[in-house]
């Protein structure tokens, strides 16, 4: 299964969101598998820190030729990472927005499963329409978009839903998606008010777990661990696990 976590807007928290589903998968006997489409490398800083050499990261499937399994690195105790690097700043400008281009990360991919069947992926995608992002709608069977609970990232998540729905010709079919709120503070109004507004516009695809504000959510990636490991008696820990369930009964895991 591959699960893009995409938005159009930053800090609403994509990659703390695919970090934790993928621990949450290798928690319930999953082998996970995250694939950093960020320039902001801020997944693979997670990791470790990003490849110095462009060569070993996914620019160099890009520009290089290199097929997905030469740069995947073991993540211990969570899963692989097909890690980031600056260089790729550069795709959308040395390579358009081509057919070819567009479709390469899905055959990539294809390529890997035959190789290595089973795993479950997890896409980080940059906050902006380009050549990664549209790698990645293109790619993906599941879209999943984290919305934090203030009104600018309602905006955004209007604003991806254009999108989408302008790439459905292109794409020849409408993406499964689920939205989710994220950073949701229970003693602001306007927790509950985005959240209302979001179910009024997409009903059943918004998720009815959302994630709270949590200092364990927040300062785990920081110390370069998935939430589960760093307090997993956290309520941050508690509403991933809740968030992987709900979306797995709805067949995206």
């Amino acid at each position: 299964m591959r699960i893009a976590v995409f938005n159009q807007k930053g800090g609403v928290g994509k990659t703390t969101t695919a970090l934790n589903l993928a621990a949450a998968v290798s928690r319930n006997g999953g082998t996970p598998l995250l694939l950093d489409l960020d320039p902001q490398c801020h997944l693979s800083g997670v990791f470790g820190a990003p490849p110095q050499d462009s060569q070993k990261s996914l620019f160099a499937f890009y520009q290089d030729l290199k097929t997905l399994d030469q740069i995947e690195l073991e993540w211990s105790g969570l899963g692989s990472l097909i890690p980031s690097h600056q260089q790729l700043i550069k795709v959308d400008s040395i390579f358009g927005k081509g057919p070819a281009i567009l479709n390469k990360l899905r055959v990539g991919l294809d390529a890997l499963e035959q190789r290595q069947p089973g795993r479950t992926l997890l896409m980080d995608c940059c906050p902006y329409v380009g050549v990664l992002s549209l790698n990645a709608l293109f790619a993906c069977d599941h879209l999943l978009i984290p919305v934090s609970t203030d009104y600018l990232s309602l905006k955004a998540a209007e604003q991806m839903t254009r999108t989408l729905e302008i790439l459905e010709p292109v794409l020849k079919r409408r993406i499964s998606r689920r939205y989710v709120l994220t950073r949701y503070d229970r003693r602001r109004r306007m927790s509950q008010d985005v959240r209302d507004r979001l179910t009024e516009c997409y009903g059943m695809e918004v998720c009815e777990t959302v994630i709270g504000e949590n200092v364990a959510v927040a300062e785990s990636p920081s110390l370069q661990r998935d939430v589960f490991s760093h307090s997993e008696t956290s309520s941050g820990a508690r509403d991933y696990r809740a968030l992987y369930g709900e979306l797995r009964e709805q067949g995206f895991f």
